[in-house]
């Protein structure tokens, strides 16, 4: 019999991980960093390129951290009616977290092999992969069926309001809304998976998973922008995230927020694109619709890709360079009243299914079940992401080419303290 055979050694294996990885997830109990070399003070960027980014800081960490290769997101609804409950899970989640963003097992490994495993172990062996896990909750923590099931209805936020129906809206129920959320990214996509798989397992009768969406980021080998799957830069002009003064102004709740300091406000939507149909479309013509020039990245009339839109520059026959309805030009700040989003938005693919497009040539049949996964984040919703999306969603040329179908608004609290949990500082509000 070989050593992976014999179930003593295996039960022995089991229980030497145990140890090395420390104790029994506590309510509470934090996972020293320091462990791994580093302290986990803040949720920033990591500037050293290095395995694991910190849990704990003043921020959560996947909002100004640098992107990851993968996303995993899954939006919840909670089942119990008990507040305990959720303060109970939310207490679980943050332990659990503090141990998969270090490479960790979810909770200590068990050595009794009579009981089932507190992890399911599909990521043995691989690293922490820059994960970061970042929470949010929707309107139903506070509301729902007209019902304050936690006593937390006078502590929504005002900027937490229920986002209007936009023009050309097609939300599948099934993929909309939730009580809670959780934004998984690492750069490895089994490693974003595992984490919400484990979360999702402590959540066991308390919450169920209300819908889910993977995605992908490819990073070009320069390092540049990377495309979205029309084959644009996407995040071009972006709130700089090293930017703690931006950051502060469009991202980051104020001091005027209450128990939503150094929060922020995170909207999710899986937006479907035609690319059948994209791809019968001119070079010219993807041009005029986005407002880009597709290989260089640069606004039409200018070279490069960070130099400032053409929004005044006109042609030879008096027409903008931009039209009046391109993506860009009706996303821009100066039409929006200086109005800027933190987009973290990646690309998905859920394989092929029936679809009539909404434009001609109207055809039916089967399509690439694939898009973008819209992921942004601001200071607040109302003068974020419903400001600027209210002009596009009416105007913008790229609607004959993308549906939204699905999504969520959900608030984000501030980061978590060692020894805290998340969203603490609306829980211990009377």
């Amino acid at each position: 019999m070989s050593e992976s055979d014999d179930p003593k050694l295996r039960s022995r294996r089991r229980f030497l991980a145990s140890a090395a990885t420390a104790a029994a997830v506590a309510a509470t109990a934090p996972v020293a960093a320091a462990a791994h070399g580093r302290a986990a003070t803040s949720s920033s960027s990591s500037e050293s390129g290095g395995d694991s980014e910190p849990f704990f800081g003043l921020h959560q960490a996947g909002v100004a951290t640098m992107p990851q290769a993968n996303v995993y997101f899954a939006a919840f609804d909670l089942t119990t009616e008990k507040r305990e409950d959720v303060v109970a899970l939310l207490r679980a989640w943050t332990a659990a977290s503090a141990r998969l963003t270090q490479g960790l097992s979810a909770v200590a490994l068990t050595e009794d092999p009579a009981s089932p495993e507190p992890d399911s172990y599909d990521a043995a062996g691989l690293n922490a992969d820059r994960l970061t896990l970042t929470f949010g909750f929707g309107p139903g923590m506070f509301t729902k069926d007209g019902k304050d099931r936690y006593g937390l209805a006078k502590h929504r936020p005002e900027a937490l309001a229920d986002l209007p129906r936009f023009n050309g809206d097609q939300l599948v129920p099934a993929r909309t809304g939730g009580d809670l959320c959780i934004q998984a990214c690492a750069n490895n996509p089994q490693v974003a998976f595992h984490a919400v798989r484990q979360l999702s397992r402590l959540a066991y009768g308390t919450a169920n998973i209300r819908w889910a969406q993977s995605g992908f980021m490819a990073a070009p080998k320069d390092k540049s922008t990377p495309r979205n799957l029309m084959g644009f830069k996407d995040g071009s002009m972006n709130v700089p995230i090293r930017d703690e003064a931006s950051m502060n102004r469009y991202v980051w709740a104020g001091d005027e927020s209450g128990w939503m300091q150094h929060g922020t406000y995170m909207v999710a939507r899986p937006i479907r694109i035609a690319l059948e149909h994209w791809d019968r479309m001119k070079l010219s013509f993807q041009e005029q619709v986005v407002g880009r020039q597709k290989h260089s990245g640069a606004p039409l009339g200018q070279k490069n890709e960070n130099d400032s839109l053409a929004l005044d520059t006109n042609d030879a026959s008096g027409n903008p360079i931009i039209p009046e309805n391109a993506h860009v030009r009706l996303g821009a700040p100066e039409n929006n009243d200086g109005a800027q989003i933190l987009r973290r938005a990646y690309s998905y693919d859920n394989g092929l299914s029936y679809i009539a497009e909404r434009w001609p040539p109207w055809h039916q049949g089967m399509e690439f079940d694939a898009g973008l996964l819209f992921i942004c984040y601001q200071r607040d919703p109302r003068t974020g992401f419903v400001k600027i999306f209210d002009k596009m969603s009416k105007f913008d040329m790229m609607n004959q080419f993308v549906t939204h179908v699905g999504g969520g608004l959900f608030a984000c609290p501030p980061g978590v303290k060692e020894g805290g949990y998340i969203g603490q500082p609306l829980f211990e509000l009377a």
